[in-house]
């Protein structure tokens, strides 16, 4: 007896089951479609979830960068898509916010809105060390529904939450979690902590950047900016950096252009220098610019005499009674101040602690 081919013996045992599984003649005559059960209202949740991207979408946006590439041969430009991400519509005037870390690195930008126009957009500011930046388009103002702005101090574990983004390219993406934890800190592109973040287990994945994370009254109460992923896809750990601190930064950027951080005028020493001369945890300052605030309240830095011998200076450990551990914490409470404000400096020298009085200038 010949063996078939595995294929054709495979065949030859499908066939009886196949004709076994054949429909009757007149099964076509008969075939209908079966009954549709009522469904009944929706839930209470649900309906929420469906107000909200009803009423939030039409001011989430859809960003698109493009890069000046040129060719290694022919030396002719052409623009290369370099990036994708989510924004959403600031107020009518056209601003459109979202992540620096979307736009870094390309040469020109292109915002959708919901009803799939697509306009130019310029850069109006970006502050990196918060990886906030605003664009503007020019579009119809009824076009740009501005959204409704929350605040974060409120929020608490637990708290439901939305996202809307873009994420891998597919816009108008509606994902809910909770809020998972508070005041966590996450690293910036240029390798500022962003301290208060907003931790999130809704779905964030690449493309999502820039987008809003809403409360359940489909207020804005982050900007969703990062993931902790081993895969690079969403792991139910997301993060946003808190409204108010957007809130605080964008008008900032929208009036000058760039986030102007008000300033004491000193330069702060390593900390393991601090460490090594027994000074306590927080800013060591080894130059005090002339005429700044910082000289103007008598600081003092870090030195030598002549004969090479350590001379005591100063070392800022809180700002109106907030504690300063390092130059990174200093900046984050300089930056909630307005430049003209006065403070309090907590200042430590030679293991004596004293109380001055600064008016902040301006770090330009």
């Amino acid at each position: 007896m010949a063996f078939l081919p595995p294929r054709f013996a495979l065949l030859g045992l499908l066939t009886p089951i196949l004709l076994a599984l054949a429909p009757p003649a007149d099964a076509k005559a008969s075939a209908q479609p079966r009954a549709v059960s009522a469904r009944g209202a929706l839930d209470a949740e649900e309906t929420n979830n469906i107000n909200v991207f009803k009423r939030v979408s039409p001011s989430v946006v859809h960003i698109t960068t493009l890069a000046v590439q040129r060719d290694f041969f022919s030396l002719r430009t052409s623009e290369q898509p370099s990036g994708t991400g989510t924004g959403f519509v600031w107020d009518d005037s056209g601003h459109i916010v979202t992540n620096f870390h979307v736009i870094q690195g390309g040469d020109r930008a292109t915002v959708t809105l919901n009803d799939q126009s697509s306009y130019p957009a310029r850069l109006v500011g970006a502050f990196p060390d918060r990886d906030i930046a605003v664009l503007r388009i020019e579009a119809p103002r009824e076009k740009l529904p501005a959204i409704q702005i929350g605040t974060s101090r409120d929020l608490q574990v637990g708290q439901k939450v939305y996202a809307i983004g873009n994420p891998f390219g597919l816009d108008q993406t509606l994902t809910t979690g909770i809020v998972s934890a508070l005041n966590r800190e996450i690293e910036s592109v240029t390798r500022r902590t962003i301290k208060g973040a907003i931790q999130t287990d809704a779905a964030i994945n690449p493309g999502n950047s820039g987008g809003p994370l809403l409360d359940s009254a489909g207020r804005l109460i982050g900007v969703n900016t990062a993931i902790y992923s081993p895969s690079g896809a969403s792991a139910g750990i997301g993060f946003a950096i808190p409204v108010d601190e957007v809130n605080r930064i964008v008008p900032r950027l929208i009036r000058d252009g760039r986030f102007i951080r008000p300033a004491l005028g000193v330069t702060a020493g390593p900390e393991n220098l601090a460490k090594a001369l027994g000074a306590p945890k927080g800013v060591l300052l080894v130059n005090v610019a002339s005429n700044s605030p910082a000289a103007a309240a008598g600081l003092q830095p870090f030195g030598r005499d002549r004969s090479g011998r350590i001379v005591q200076g100063d070392v800022i450990t809180a700002i109106d009674g907030q504690a300063v551990a390092d130059l990174d914490d200093m900046l984050s409470l300089l930056e909630t101040r307005q430049i003209g404000d006065k403070v309090t400096l907590t200042v430590w020298r030679a293991g004596q602690t004293r109380k001055v009085a600064a008016t902040l200038g301006s770090s330009d």
